[in-house]
């Protein structure tokens, strides 16, 4: 017969005594000192949430728990590495061993530990984003298939529709419907596609970044050893920003924290933004459905704004039927200075407005590097770019490129650029690599052939038809070298350049919307900019001067300081909602808060993406420490239909009108 022994409670590491109750306000002390059960820590915008989350697990840690039974989750590195410094300053002798990273290197040096019974040959390799792209390629070939037949979408947008399907559990004509709605006829073939790249990943010994987390669920609810092992080795489950979770990394958490139910999940409902990227905000809402005993836990203290940024913030996500009760208090006293309401004409007017504000703050003080403008999409950051540049304002933008440095612009200016000069080999050489099977060697044969008949194209009323009735174009691009050429010959009718605004919404019709819905995996932002392009063109009926608008304000420095003396690295930030999340500036600039706008077009007639828009809104307000600015244009240029007037959002319309001041613009001049 067996004997039994009994392990003791280990005793508290040395050294670690911490005053809880000193360290923490009276709601985090609750979340953090709570017992052993699932939890839900609803943590308000700025309320110290890493925090709460850094003092729960050296609470743990001091009350015997091993450092190797803790599982700390978190959806990037930069955070992992930021809590475990953390823990590691709270409990220097006692943390070594916490399991913590994000979801994915978790499920990596799971699968690792367990390959076999995962299905995986020990010594897996891991595809990054090129390989992946790769491999599909090869998927297509022994398919039967050209992966550069245009009526197919390339490698990278596969890959999306693929990784989106993975991370929600839709069936890939599900994902279609949603997102890619053009490639709907082509179903049955990108099931076909996938099942050939799982195929092909297996017989490689390979797994993709979503194979990290998917193979590890499916290795969870096999039950086996590797299952029953994980269970019963993380004690404490702890998962950071927990409403950004998606349908997979749920159960993931839920599988993991099967045996001993110590889940602490942290996060806020009002800041749920991602569904478009497949993130569930039912899993924070529905969490005390799935664990009926868990506590629910407010942190509510804000420690970042002022009370008149929090009133208005409060106010704004009022509206929303789904979401927990809370309200955000101020920790700092008030100044009496409250966010600003401004009504502008239109865009350019909204930039003028935008900078001349943030020069006039840097003169009081606050640097550059202190201030943000936030928006919904990168599209609605054109004329403000244009507007910084032309001051010298340095600024950096987190929610993509500049907007003319942009590959999608740059490939319709280049239309443009050949039509209003037909000797622009590189402009033509971009337009020709554009089309499937033409790579550098054959536009170059091509841009030499047209060179030679270069005389002919310029003969009034010959058009560039003529100049390249002989040229040799690969079979494969026969039939889309057509159709380049009746495009340039619409945008430069008898020789003489369209006006830019006709002449992209030629190219965008017969040419580049095609190829851009094949080759961006976001096409519908990509078209905004291009919309948001020709709009702006408007302003020109010259095409040459057009251009030559954008080639001075993509060449303007920068870099260069407003003052002798002054910080090279004092920037202002342009950045999307989205990217702006988890971030937080002095002054903040919320622009183009317009019904279609902000809220997008999009999301207005659905009830669910409009709460997400409102979510979003409130996301951007709470970024702000002590100055909010929100602004409208009334116009907006519209090609083709004249000025478009616009309504303020809804998300203005439902502020109590005493949580902002409304500022008068008028002209000085």
């Amino acid at each position: 017969m067996a004997r039994t022994y009994t392990l003791r409670k280990p005793a508290a590491p040395a050294g670690l005594r911490i005053d809880y109750t000193a360290s923490l306000n009276e709601q985090q002390c609750a979340a953090v000192v709570a017992q052993p059960g699932p939890a839900l820590v609803i943590a308000g915008a700025g309320s110290g949430k890493t925090r709460t989350l850094t003092y729960r697990v050296a609470y743990l840690l001091e009350n015997g728990v091993l450092p190797s039974q803790v599982l700390l989750l978190t959806f990037t590195n930069k955070a992992a590495r930021e809590m475990l410094d953390r823990v590691s300053a709270l409990a220097p002798e006692a943390s070594a061993g916490i399991w913590g990273g994000t979801f994915h290197s978790v499920g990596n040096r799971l699968l690792r530990r367990h390959a076999p019974e995962a299905g995986f040959r020990a010594g897996f390799s891991i595809m990054d984003r090129e390989d992946q792209e790769d491999l599909i390629k090869a998927v297509f070939t022994s398919a039967g298939l050209n992966p550069k037949d245009k009526r197919y979408p390339k490698a990278e947008v596969l890959g999306d529709v693929f990784s989106f399907a993975v991370n929600t559990g839709r069936t890939i004509e599900e994902v279609l419907a949603l997102k890619f709605d053009y490639f709907l006829d082509l179903a049955p073939e990108i099931r076909r596609l996938q099942k050939l790249y799982e195929e092909r990943k297996k017989s490689a010994n390979c797994l993709d970044f979503d194979d990290l987390l998917e193979k590890t669920v499916r290795l969870l609810r096999a039950g086996g050893p590797a299952a029953e092992w994980c269970q019963r080795q993380f004690q404490f489950v702890l998962v950071d920003e927990y409403q950004d979770t998606n349908s997979l990394q749920a159960e993931f958490i839920d599988l993991i924290a099967k045996h001993h139910r110590n889940v602490m999940v942290v996060g806020d409902d009002a800041q749920a933004i991602y569904s478009w990227r497949g993130a569930v905000v039912a899993n924070i809402l529905e969490f005390p459905k799935r664990y009926p005993d868990a506590k629910v836990y407010r942190i509510e203290t804000n420690y970042r704004s002022t009370p008149e940024i929090l009133t208005l913030a409060n106010a704004a996500i009022e509206a929303n039927t789904k979401q927990f009760d809370k309200t955000l208090r101020p920790a700092r006293e008030g100044h009496d200075l409250k966010p600003a309401l401004i009504e502008l004409n239109d865009g350019t007017q909204q930039a003028v407005f935008v900078v001349q504000r943030m020069l006039e703050l840097r003169d009081e003080g606050t640097e550059l590097n202190e201030m943000a403008v936030l928006y919904r999409a990168h599209f609605h950051s054109m004329e403000l770019q244009l507007e910084l540049t032309r001051h010298g304002v340095p600024f950096t933008i987190t929610s993509g490129l500049r907007f003319f440095e942009q590959a999608h612009v740059k490939d319709v200016a280049s239309f443009l650029k050949f039509a209003v000069n037909p000797r622009d080999e590189v402009a033509f050489k971009r337009i020709a690599r554009l089309l499937p099977g033409i790579g550098g060697v054959a536009a170059d044969k091509l841009w030499r052939h047209f060179e030679a008949q270069i005389g002919a194209a310029e003969r009034p009323g010959a058009g560039f038809a003529v100049a390249f009735k002989d040229a040799k174009v690969p079979s494969k691009a026969q039939k889309s070298w057509g159709q380049l050429l009746v495009t340039l010959d619409e945008i430069s009718p008898g020789g003489n350049a369209a006006p830019p605004a006709k002449a992209i919404e030629t190219v965008m019709t017969a040419v580049y919307d095609d190829y851009a819905k094949t080759k961006f995996p976001n096409y519908e932002a990509r078209r905004e900019d291009l919309n948001t392009l020709q709009n702006y063109s408007r302003q020109y009926d010259d095409p040459a001067e057009f251009l030559g608008q954008l080639a001075l304000v993509s060449a303007l420095e920068t870099e260069s300081a407003l003052t002798p003396g002054s910080d090279d690295n004092e920037r202002v930030t342009l950045s999307s909602v989205h990217q702006a999340k988890g971030l937080e500036w002095k002054v903040v600039f919320v622009i183009n808060l317009t019904d279609g706008g902000f809220p997008s077009h999009r999301s207005i007639d659905v009830k669910e993406s409009l709460e997400e828009e409102r979510r979003l809104f409130y996301v951007a307000v709470t970024r702000a420490g002590e100055e909010l600015y929100l602004t409208w244009p009334q116009l907006r240029l519209n090609a083709g239909y004249g000025d478009l007037y616009q309504r303020p959002s809804r998300f203005i319309d439902e502020l109590p009108a005493d949580t902002y001041e409304k500022w008068e613009i008028e002209r000085g001049w």
